[in-house]
């Protein structure tokens, strides 16, 4: 409510999600439930349902799956009929409806998915509905408890502090009380106002859990005793050994540059609502468009990586619930699930986001990071292999590029079964480029005479590390991105 830049919401939010990563689901899910209201609600739906949402009064969901439909949501049942009096009725079981039925709110606002009479087969015949789990009288006031029915409350494997319900509406009655939000028939759009957002919030929320992570690792290795570092005296603590230290470099390396890479594309959303100039909105909201998949799969991703590895450097106690980064384990899981798996990222990536304006997005970007890499080449001798290690990946990632390009146009497999390397290669390459970024302008501050010196001189560090020691890597993913689909296609059924 508060008209906050998307930067600094992605800041605050990486906070909230670390502290707690199941309770920010709420305010989180609540945000994009005012984004789609906002975008597509009438006046007087905002009046009704904006000041509560905002306020935190009441909470709001995102009700799109269904037990047979769950990435491919044309597929969905649930059915919505004129009552005639301006209103739906809503009949139809929604699942894995996160933070779906609580007692944290006085009142839940459902925004669901469903099919209209006469409605045409998969996505085109969908629309959305606005359902309170509580009436709404026109004074504003709450009136009836409407029909949506919580039926049971999942058991998972992490987040358990977020209710993830199966919800039933119109099991008692006709249906219960809908009002349809946005064009009928339009509810893809309209999911997908949410869902954007949603990408970004998700993959700040992997950024969150590797910090969680890397600081409970980082403190364990300072007080932990075990073994005589190899230049240290035995009773010092384990930071001390080489190998730990490296999964505490990997650790914070991999987390600074999703961060930085979650924090372009904020800034980004920002530029192309804000900019005054219209090219430069439009430019703008085509890079936040190229990053989303990216931000949003590379991160989760990472996330579990980390997670894994703070149980490592906890050792024996990281398999230990009471130490609790086991939790951060099965919290960040579903995140690479969760707003479309990040296979679904992949594909959205290599087939709708590179040929976007005739590739002239990605070559945009891949011309931004080639203009930086001239400054980087001049910055000094502390910054070569940063600038050779980047230099190297940004070209196989071109090389890559290219042949999806040229061979996913005549077969889509072929592009489609290398899209997942492809990803996490853009990931890295992004990654690198940003992490580099922040060292150049670290060394500039320190020059200035900045203060915190030790934290700037440890960006310049993190960022050398991640270029000599991680994104190598994309010279590993080149060659599973274009050997294209013969091999995954040759087996059978049942040779599987």
């Amino acid at each position: 409510g508060g008209d906050v830049p998307w930067i600094v919401v992605t800041a605050l939010q990486e906070m909230m999600d670390a502290a707690n990563a199941s309770l920010s689901m709420a305010p989180g899910l609540t945000w994009a439930v005012i984004d789609g209201l906002l975008e597509w609600g009438t006046p007087e739906q905002h009046a009704t349902y904006l000041p509560k949402l905002v306020s935190g009064e009441w909470a709001g969901t995102m009700n799109l799956t269904e037990a047979q439909a769950g990435s491919d949501v044309g597929a969905l049942t649930a059915k919505a009929v004129p009552a005639g009096d301006g209103t739906w009725r809503l009949q139809g079981t929604k699942i894995y409806i996160s933070w779906g039925d609580h007692d944290a709110t006085e009142n839940i606002i459902h925004l669901v998915l469903a099919r209209t009479p006469d409605a045409p087969p998969g996505t085109k015949g969908i629309s959305m509905f606005i359902v309170p789990k509580v009436l709404v009288n026109p004074d504003g006031s709450l009136g009836e408890r409407n029909d949506v029915a919580t039926v049971s409350v999942e058991h998972k494997l992490g987040i358990h502090a977020s209710p993830t319900c199966l919800l039933e509406y119109g099991g008692q009655s006709d249906g219960a009380v809908a009002y349809l939000i946005g064009p009928e028939r339009g509810g893809m759009k309209a999911m997908f106002t949410m869902m954007n957002n949603a990408r970004i919030g998700v993959g700040v929320s992997g950024v969150a859990l590797g910090d969680l992570a890397y600081q409970a690792a980082r403190a364990y290795a300072m007080e932990r005793v075990q073994g005589r570092p190899i230049e240290g005296e035995r009773g010092d603590p384990i930071i001390g050994h080489a190998d730990i230290r490296r999964m505490l470099m990997t650790m914070k390396a991999y987390t600074e540059a999703a961060r930085a890479l979650a924090f372009a594309t904020a800034a980004a959303v920002d530029r192309s609502r804000r900019s005054e100039d219209e090219e430069a909105k439009t430019s703008a909201q085509l890079r936040a468009d190229l990053l989303t998949p990216i931000v949003k799969a590379w991160p989760t991703d990472l996330a579990s990586t980390i997670a894994s590895l703070a149980i490592q450097v906890f050792g024996g106690m990281g398999y230990i619930e009471e130490t609790g980064v086991a939790q951060v384990y099965r919290d960040a899981r579903i995140s690479s699930i969760y707003e479309g798996t990040n296979g679904i990222q992949a594909i959205d990536l290599v087939g709708r986001k590179l040929p976007s304006a005739g590739g002239a997005v990605v070559m945009a970007f891949f011309s931004e990071i080639s203009g930086f890499l001239a400054e980087l080449e001049n910055a000094g001798d502390e910054f070569a292999s940063m600038h050779s290690g980047l230099a190297a990946a940004l070209g196989q990632l071109q090389q890559a590029t290219g042949w999806l390009a040229a061979n996913g146009m005549e077969d889509p497999n072929q592009a489609l079964a290398g899209a997942t390397p492809y990803l996490e290669m853009f990931g890295l390459v992004a990654g690198g480029y940003y992490l580099a970024r922040s060292a150049v302008i670290a060394r500039r501050l320190t020059e200035d005479g900045n203060a915190d010196v030790p934290f700037l001189e440890a960006k310049i560090v993190t960022a050398r590390f991640y270029c000599e020691q991680l994104l190598p890597r994309t010279a590993g993913l080149a060659p599973s991105v274009t050997a294209g689909k013969r091999d995954l296609f040759a087996l059978d059924t049942g040779q599987f």
